[in-house]
């Protein structure tokens, strides 16, 4: 009896660890490498993905939800703002953002809201109300309330530069299960490491997700003259401080009255 209730928990136990979802995701970027260089104005990556079932599987009677979050190099940013002081604009205020993405997009096939609760998307980090954006607050660090000033406006500014955003029904399906979207990289996209996290929902939960990544770059001129201002800094100083000279003599013999 002993025996039989072991092997009874062994079953029970086995159950409770084999996954709820057999669902998994195979996906493919376009390039996982941009380059940039003098005449770069931006580039539009594609990303194509699938839903794959295993064999035991039965098809879904509903449709899939996919968020796709795409983020890179980490950066610490200083905020300010300013009130009006004896009629002068002054910085009054501020507020240190640790770590926070240098870009972040989210792109799904319909607004986030309606994909999953509230709880789930603030647990999974899903949307741009939803990603922790810890700020120095009195020497510690810590998120804040979505509405605190510091961070909307942050926000916003980030949103109007072009390095955040955040855009539904940018995700299509071509078939129930093949998928595909448009990753917009900016021409002031910082260069560095970035991740591409996919998620799959269904129903309000999240059944799969994989993560890839990609490369930004400077090439050809600007690659040499970030090198040389990094691996060379008295020379490139030097030599700034040369041709800046040089353009003013050169300016003053040309435009010289006699």
């Amino acid at each position: 009896m002993i025996r039989a209730l072991a092997v009874g928990l062994a079953f029970a136990m086995g159950l409770a660890a084999w996954p709820a979802g057999a669902q998994r995701l195979v996906t493919s970027l376009s390039t996982h490498r941009v380059q940039i260089t003098a005449n770069f104005t931006g580039a539009e990556l594609v990303l194509f993905g699938s839903v794959e079932r295993d064999a035991a599987t039965v098809a879904r009677p509903g449709s899939y939800d996919i968020v796709i979050t795409v983020s890179g190099p980490r950066q610490t940013v200083v905020t300010f703002r300013k009130a009006r002081v004896l009629g002068i604009w002054m910085n009054t205020d501020s507020r240190t953002f640790i770590n926070a993405p240098s870009y972040l997009a989210v792109l799904a096939n319909r607004p986030i809201a309606a994909i999953a609760d509230a709880d789930t998307l603030r647990r999974l980090q899903t949307g741009l109300e939803q990603t922790l954006l810890p700020q120095e607050v009195g020497g510690d660090i810590a998120d804040v309330v979505p509405g605190d000033p510091f961070r909307q406006a942050f926000l916003r500014l980030k949103v109007e530069r072009g390095l955040y955003r955040e855009q539904v029904n940018a995700v299509t399906f071509l078939t129930p299960a093949l998928f595909r979207t448009a990753i917009p990289l900016p021409d002031n996209v910082p260069t560095g490491a970035y991740e591409v996290d996919i998620k799959l929902f269904a129903d309000g939960a999240m059944l799969a997700r994989q993560t890839t990544a990609l490369e930004i770059v400077k090439a050809g001129f600007e690659q040499f003259v970030a090198d040389a201002a990094r691996d060379y800094g008295f020379a490139y100083g030097l030599a700034a401080a040369m041709m800046a000279i040089l353009t003013g003599w050169l300016a003053s013999v040309a435009f010289r009255k006699d």
